[in-house]
């Protein structure tokens, strides 16, 4: 067991078993966990359904009502760190982000990353199918969280992401406070600011073509208000003390985000 791809789910049912098949049957050992937030579409069903075909590959953990994308990652990445995953992967249920892209993200980690981002904003990413305003929104947060924040990350906010179990460890999962899409840049800031060495990796996203999107003016304002917190919050923080306390012995690089290309 060594790669584990998370998707969180809430009314998936047009898309979750495709996306578990396009990331089983790439055969290159990936095991998908699903965390469905009480889902009353019946997504969890869809899952539990195809345990038969995917045994031991296939995972599903249910949560009553919608909690947000953060805490489904949380308890996302303490259950494949219990589990002894050594590659634990951020992933949405849409196919926005590509399953073919996984495997680009896993050999940068292999090859020393502590974190790598699946990148819309660096040379050879893109997007597709979205309008507009919405690439002038995604754009202008991305520049705003470097600007308040410095860290050097050109898509902070991406989700298509692949963590060593190192990092995860390391971080302090329970101080990680925000539940939308700034929970994104929380992490990537926490691994950051611990001295973990972050690889950008171009990829192509794509709007999805079924379901509904999550994002909300709620998810928005906390974008906008939590880059201000961490700013502040990372004032009273010694990461690297609590790095090094932990990994005496480690090699940790100590490097800006790099582009894979």
């Amino acid at each position: 067991m060594e790669k584990l791809v998370i998707i969180p789910t809430y009314n998936e049912k047009e898309n979750v078993e495709s996306i578990i098949a396009a990331v089983i049957g790439l055969q290159k050992g990936y095991h998908v966990l699903i965390i469905d937030d009480g889902s009353p579409d019946g997504t969890a069903g869809i899952v539990r359904s195809l345990f038969e075909k995917y045994p031991n590959q296939l995972f599903l953990e249910e949560r009553q009502g919608k909690l947000g994308l953060g805490t489904a990652y949380i308890h996302g990445f303490r259950w494949a760190l219990s589990k002894g995953y050594q590659f634990i992967f951020e992933m949405d249920a849409d196919f926005s982000h590509n399953p073919k892209d996984l495997e680009s993200l896993y050999l940068a980690c292999k090859n020393g990353a502590g974190v790598a981002v699946g990148s819309r904003y660096v040379v050879g990413g893109a997007v597709a199918n979205w309008p507009t305003n919405r690439i002038a929104l995604s754009k202008g947060a991305s520049l705003y969280t470097r600007i308040i924040t410095w860290m050097p990350v050109m898509d902070p906010t991406a989700g298509f992401v692949c963590y060593r179990k190192e990092v995860l460890e390391t971080i302090n999962l329970s101080g990680i406070t925000f539940v939308g899409y700034a929970f994104q840049i929380e992490m990537k800031f926490a691994a950051w600011k611990l001295g973990f060495r972050i690889v950008e990796v171009p990829i192509t996203f794509i709007d999805r073509q079924l379901g509904d999107s999550k994002m909300n003016k709620g998810i928005v304002k906390e974008g906008i208000l939590g880059v201000l917190k961490l700013r502040w919050m990372s004032i009273f923080k010694n990461y690297r003390t609590k790095v090094k306390n932990a990994y005496p012995n480690s090699t940790v690089s100590y490097t800006h985000p790099e582009v894979l290309l």
